[in-house]
């Protein structure tokens, strides 16, 4: 059994899925979905028996020797770190092949989230929960017993739950981020008070590239005023459109003609708990949809 061109376009998305999560970078991600190729066609046939398995195997290894790599980079960053923003098509326009993208834990959220994990946490709870894989080839792939792997998933599940409450329905989300433009716009704070819970908590991603908060920042009062502050200053041209960012609603604005930043937001219990502007150029989407 060997890997051939039609494999490429098959389990290319399930890599993806599985880099993104674990990187939060687009581009490191097909980075290393070029690097599992190559390793892969230069295998000898005889020894690849699951090619989902085998390929996932080689990702996960890469992925692992990244985050190694770059965790002293990771702990040199400018101010908060965002995930790099993944721009898609309108959700109802995905091809259906291309829903193994579409599960759990692509939210920005979910992702900044991951962050707090060890690198076997991240991998163990991607391949079970969201990759669906048993504990027996999750074991083959990191290469540890069936029941470590067990303890880990375990113990990464109880990190994460922090965002157990995350809604994910894009309507209903929606709706409410419209309700906030609405009511930014007109500055109707008592609407954004209801909208928005107490201790929302803005987190501004520039890398030290643009100019942006270096720390969070914290309560309603003080993410509004942030806010408002920005919209002051921009330039009379700017813009915004809502779109479909990690399978999520989000506004992208632009100013002086060019893409200038990436909101997101994590909404629980129908309130706006968090808000994720990205603003490193390094990061912003430069294509509108992942093929």
């Amino acid at each position: 059994m060997h890997i051939t061109k039609e494999d490429y376009q098959l389990y290319k998305p399930l890599l993806f899925s599985l880099g993104y999560r674990m990187l939060g970078s687009v581009t490191e991600t097909e980075d290393m979905i070029q690097e599992t190729f190559l390793k892969a066609f230069q295998i000898n046939e005889e020894k690849i028996i699951n090619k989902k398995a085998y390929l996932c195997k080689i990702m996960t290894n890469l992925c692992l020797d990244l985050l190694k790599s770059a965790r002293y980079k990771r702990e040199q960053y400018v101010g908060p770190w965002n995930p790099a923003p993944l721009l898609l098509e309108k959700i109802h326009d995905l091809d259906p092949s291309e829903l193994v993208i579409q599960k759990e834990g692509l939210s920005i959220a979910y992702l900044r989230m991951m962050e707090h994990l060890v690198a076997d946490e991240r991998v163990v709870l991607l391949l079970r929960e969201v990759l669906n894989f048993s504990y027996s080839d999750i074991a083959n792939i990191i290469e540890k017993k069936e029941d470590n792997c067990r303890k880990i998933f375990s113990r990464a599940k109880h990190k994460m739950s922090v965002i157990k409450g995350e809604s994910l329905n894009y309507e209903k989300n929606k709706s409410i981020i419209d309700s906030f433009i609405v009511a930014f716009q007109i500055e109707n704070t008592e609407t954004l008070l209801e909208l928005i819970s107490n201790n929302v908590t803005l987190y501004s991603d520039g890398g030290g590239k643009v100019t942006a908060s270096l720390r969070p920042i914290v309560s309603a009062t003080n993410v509004l005023a942030l806010l408002y502050g920005i919209i002051k200053k921009a330039p009379e041209d700017f813009y915004f459109e809502m779109e479909n960012i990690n399978y999520q609603p989000a506004i992208i604005f632009y100013m002086n003609g060019t893409f200038h930043s990436v909101i997101s937001f994590y909404i629980s219990h129908e309130k706006i708990n968090e808000i994720y502007i990205t603003m490193n150029p390094e990061k912003l989407p430069v294509h509108t949809k992942y093929k």
